[in-house]
């Protein structure tokens, strides 16, 4: 399937998803209560069979925080970036997608570790690199007096 295909079957399954074509990838910005149905589909369904998540990142924007994830059909050859929205920036929180490519599991406690974004239904949300209380060094607003760390 070709970009313009899979641009109009996603469009078909959720009218109001943002779609955009970027330099590399098409970009699907998704409303974060349709997140984790539309991500079920996109593995599920054969004609897109996104079944390798290689890649999960965060950006903290002024109002909110956009989770972003970069999928790839090993099947097909075709890769989508899918972004949700927070509702937010002080208890930032999506689905997560841990059930659906196993690799998002160590991919969300990354995300949390460092921007603080909780992930609903996450089987073991914890800590990795940082101790608890250390804050979030990757948020715009982080200050750490202790280490002298400001952003």
């Amino acid at each position: 399937m070709d970009i313009t295909g899979l641009k109009n079957l996603i469009t078909s399954w959720l009218p109001e998803a943002e779609v955009s074509e970027g330099k590399q990838y098409l970009n699907v910005l998704v409303p974060a209560e349709k997140f984790l149905g539309f991500a079920k589909q996109l593995k599920s369904v054969p004609e897109t069979a996104f079944d390798y998540l290689f890649c999960v990142s965060g950006i903290d924007m002024p109002d909110h925080i956009l989770m972003v994830y970069h999928l790839e059909s090993t099947r097909h050859k075709h890769q989508l970036v899918v972004k949700v929205k927070t509702d937010g920036r002080e208890t930032p929180a999506v689905d997560s997608v841990s059930e659906i490519w196993h690799t998002a599991e160590f991919h969300e406690r990354e995300v949390f570790d460092l921007l603080g974004i909780k992930f609903n239904h996450h089987p073991d949300l914890r800590r990795i690199f940082l101790e608890e209380g250390w804050g979030f060094p990757l948020r715009k607003d982080y200050v750490d007096e202790v280490r002298i760390v400001e952003r």
